[in-house]
């Protein structure tokens, strides 16, 4: 299993969520963050005093996921959080050992995937 960290545009969750589910991803984190890349902020006003602001409010997207699935989904993910601008993000992939499922105990790659489509934010 592997884990699969996006940091993304607010305005591409929609569509990145809507990869996920397509691909069969069965849940997925999302926090608020902000950070700072090549990117780098911007400055502005503020009492008549230039303020410069260097982190920049972005999602960060989690999810679990069986291991041969990864290549698809990251290329997908890539694709549907892609606006061709300097701060579209940053997709990471890390190992995970092992997965649980609380209400019954059962662990593995099974406790990653749906059987259906959630059609999440439908």
């Amino acid at each position: 299993m592997k884990m699969v960290i996006a940091i993304i545009r607010h305005e591409r969750l929609q569509e990145v969520q809507d990869v996920l589910d397509e691909c069969g991803v069965s849940g997925v984190t999302v926090t608020e963050v902000k950070g700072c890349g090549a990117q780098r902020g911007y400055t502005e006003k503020y009492r008549g005093a230039a303020v410069h602001i260097s982190l920049r409010p972005r999602l960060k997207i989690e999810a679990v996921m069986r291991s041969e699935i990864v290549p698809t989904v990251v290329d997908k993910m890539a694709e549907a959080a892609r606006t061709g601008e300097v701060g579209d993000g940053k997709i990471f992939v890390i190992g995970v050992e092992d997965a649980v499922r609380i209400r019954t105990g059962e662990h593995g790659p099974e406790t990653v995937q749906h059987a259906e489509r959630a059609m999440w934010g439908h």
